[in-house]
């Protein structure tokens, strides 16, 4: 079977909107949480988010492709645009064998909430004729292989919290299995608006403090919820021969992935963690590693019941000693929950880390959950060998993903 490169990436973050800038922002600890400003919070209890800014889609896209686009499309056009320039690779493989995975949790429920506005207000001639294109969850897939060319497989994954993963790990076996010579994955979303966190509050899923500092909590005693993240990451995975042979710039190499699920609930997670637990040991066999000089990203929401579960998954899959000896950290504590985007993130935070030597930090763990007790590398990054990296994620409905990442030029 193909090895698989990653040569590009690209994101579109609350603390940053270019790879250097979220990545400088990411080991500071910088925390992108602040109060909402898309909508008038006063009847919620809601009243933070992670909300990107000073985003300018023109920089990526024609006027005309940004009228007819939801944000979240936007959002992954321009970290798509970002990692296909980083990588080079367009133009060296035929088109037909690169394609484009770009999972979403929800796709363009802006577009959704405004052209209902329309149909209430002005009645249903007055619906946009692109309010479908512009809605609906396989778009930015589309709009992405039109802007490159890319006439190979394109399409999104929808599982939730674990999309952004399940795109990359869906597309590393298409490369890997010969289906494919490159392909651009990741994922995009864009729900800081006033039905996502009215949805999300009914449900009791979100952090209701107004202290942006004191709001996202993973593995905190103190935590009691998630809060709302937008944006998107993408990877350019490439057949590595290929990569190699071009002289591509080669930051890591996706070399393992597992997906399951819990077959339990439609958003609690398996108390026993077995569905989580088995994701991870099948990307961390797929690899082939057996070292303790590991950074996993983990989902680590700020939910009661997701991080706890997360702990004891991450025992089970790797054993408890394993467990306790290797860095772990949630960056959801400084970007927010990205929802779909949130795998394909936290996949370039992986690799990064690997590549630097660095585990970011978990920020505002100032009071560690007994029951979530490894290293979630507490308030400060932490310098350290990696020669393997996972990248969790935990998904609505049960979906289970996770990515291993080993350095390039390794062999087991």
């Amino acid at each position: 079977m193909n090895r698989v490169a990653v040569t590009g990436m690209g994101v579109i973050s609350p603390v940053g909107n270019d790879v250097p800038a979220f990545w400088e922002n990411i080991k500071a600890g910088t925390c992108g949480i602040g109060p909402i400003t898309r909508f008038d919070t006063a009847d919620y209890r809601v009243k933070v988010a992670a909300e990107v800014r000073g985003f300018d889609p023109r920089r990526y896209m024609e006027k005309l492709d940004v009228l007819h686009s939801d944000i979240y499309t936007q959002f992954a056009v321009a970290a798509a645009c970002q990692a296909v320039e980083d990588s080079g690779v367009i133009g060296t493989v035929p088109e037909e064998r690169i394609g484009v995975y770009i999972g979403t949790g929800i796709g363009g429920i802006a577009t959704f909430m405004e052209e209902h506005k329309k149909l209430l207000d002005r009645g249903p001639k007055r619906v946009s004729p692109y309010f479908i294109p512009m809605m609906i969850a396989n778009m930015a897939s589309g709009m992405i292989a039109m802007r490159f060319r890319c006439t190979g497989p394109a399409m999104p994954a929808v599982t939730a919290c674990a999309s952004g993963s399940n795109a990359i790990g869906e597309a590393m076996r298409l490369i890997r299995h010969g289906y494919a010579d490159a392909m651009i994955a990741g994922g995009a979303e864009a729900t800081v608006n006033a039905l996502a966190a009215a949805g999300f509050s009914s449900m009791q899923a979100l952090s209701f403090s107004e202290d942006p500092l004191c709001a996202s909590l993973p593995f905190d005693a103190r935590r009691s919820g998630f809060v709302m993240g937008e944006g998107a990451g993408v990877l350019v995975l490439e057949e590595y021969e290929h990569a190699k042979a071009r002289g591509a710039r080669i930051y890591a190499e996706l070399a393992g992935y597992g997906s399951t699920c819990d077959a339990y609930h439609m958003t609690a997670p398996h108390p026993e963690a077995e569905g989580g637990a088995r994701a991870i040991a099948d990307a961390w066999r797929e690899a082939g590693l057996d070292t303790d000089r590991v950074y996993c990203n983990a989902h680590g929401t700020g939910t009661p019941m997701n991080d706890k579960a997360e702990t004891i998954a991450i025992k089970k899959a790797l054993g408890e000693d394993r467990a306790r000896r290797i860095a772990i950290s949630s960056t959801k504590s400084m970007t927010g929950h990205m929802l779909g985007a949130a795998g394909a993130v936290e996949a370039i935070v992986s690799v990064l880390a690997m590549e630097d030597g660095i585990a970011p930090p978990t920020i505002g763990l100032e009071c560690p959950d007994p029951e979530c007790d490894l290293d979630y590398t507490p308030l400060k990054a932490r310098e350290g060998r990696f020669d393997a990296a996972l990248s969790t994620s935990l998904g609505f409905g049960g979906h289970n993903a996770c990515l291993a990442f080993r350095k390039a030029g390794g062999n087991g």
